[in-house]
């Protein structure tokens, strides 16, 4: 794949970057760089290759699914200047 000028200016735009000739001229090439290197990664087989979350082999660290309420009411109001039942009291704001 091959990017040209005219979307280089669309990428830019579409970024709201306002590019000169010159710098789309350099852009283009680093695209073209990339979207290359891109294309390299597709050549390589990974046929039987299970995917992974780490480098190492190891089993996926995972919290307990339980609701509560965190036990930090008491910490969440400690610097409000009211509070009622471990709530934020505001004064009435609307008639």
């Amino acid at each position: 794949m091959s990017v040209d000028i005219k979307t280089v200016r669309r990428v830019a735009s579409l970024a709201h970057i306002a590019v000169s000739d010159e710098q789309a001229e350099k852009m283009q090439g680093e695209l073209n760089n990339i979207l290359g290197f891109v294309e390299q990664l597709n050549e390589v087989d990974i046929d039987g290759i299970e995917p992974m979350t780490s480098v190492i082999d190891m089993p996926m660290r995972k919290r307990s699914d339980i609701v509560n309420d965190g036990n930090k009411a008491e910490d969440i109001v400690a610097n409000a200047p009211a509070t009622e039942d471990h709530f934020f009291a505001v004064p009435k704001v609307v008639e």
